[in-house]
């Protein structure tokens, strides 16, 4: 009779180690796959950036992310080139504040798209102090998130929109959320 138990202890054991053992080779390519679904590029060009205008490098990561999935040649259908999806208007604006002259073609260069787009994103989380309200502003134009502010049916405070009238900015910024704490819980940043 102890044979048995001991027997039956043993393969429940084996069992174990073999189902934790499963789990572990699981996690471990279950976190490889979600890896090349969120990958780094352009990190040092990121990390420089981020530092000068004093933004978290994981928001401009993330906006990438969201904007061109890392396309430096990526180019929407309102016009908006590059990683960071920056449209020629504004970047002739964001030239006026810097002095510096680029043709828009500049704009599917990574490190001027970075350097503009994480500028731009700089002057939205200024303006809008909000991160959330900032993204709105980001890929809705920050004209139209203050006529939405101003309005109590979106905005209680004046400051955090409530309800964000464009499905399609709502989605964005849900999607640049989601790739936050993708980014986050992958790679320890």
């Amino acid at each position: 009779m102890s044979n048995k138990k001991s027997n039956k202890k043993q393969l429940s054991l084996i069992v174990g180690a073999v189902m934790l053992l499963v789990g572990v080779v699981f996690c471990i390519c279950s976190e490889s796959i979600l890896r090349k679904d969120a990958p780094i590029k352009y990190k040092a060009l990121i990390q420089r950036y981020a530092q000068e205008y004093e933004i978290d490098e994981l928001l401009v990561l993330s906006v990438i992310k969201t904007e061109s999935n890392f396309d430096s040649r990526a180019l929407s259908s309102a016009g908006a080139k590059g990683l960071m999806q920056i449209t020629d208007e504004t970047f002739e604006w964001l030239q006026s504040k810097t002095g510096e002259e680029y043709s828009p073609e500049a704009l599917y260069e990574p490190e001027v798209n970075i350097r503009y787009g994480t500028y731009y994103l700089s002057l939205l989380l200024k303006q809008f102090e909000i991160r959330d309200t900032a993204l709105a502003a980001y890929n809705a134009g920050p004209g139209r998130v203050s006529s939405w502010l101003a309005q109590p049916k979106y905005s209680k405070d004046k400051r955090t929109l409530d309800v964000i009238p464009f499905g399609e900015t709502r989605y964005y910024v849900t999607k640049v959320n989601r790739a936050i704490r993708l980014y986050s819980e992958l790679y320890d940043m």
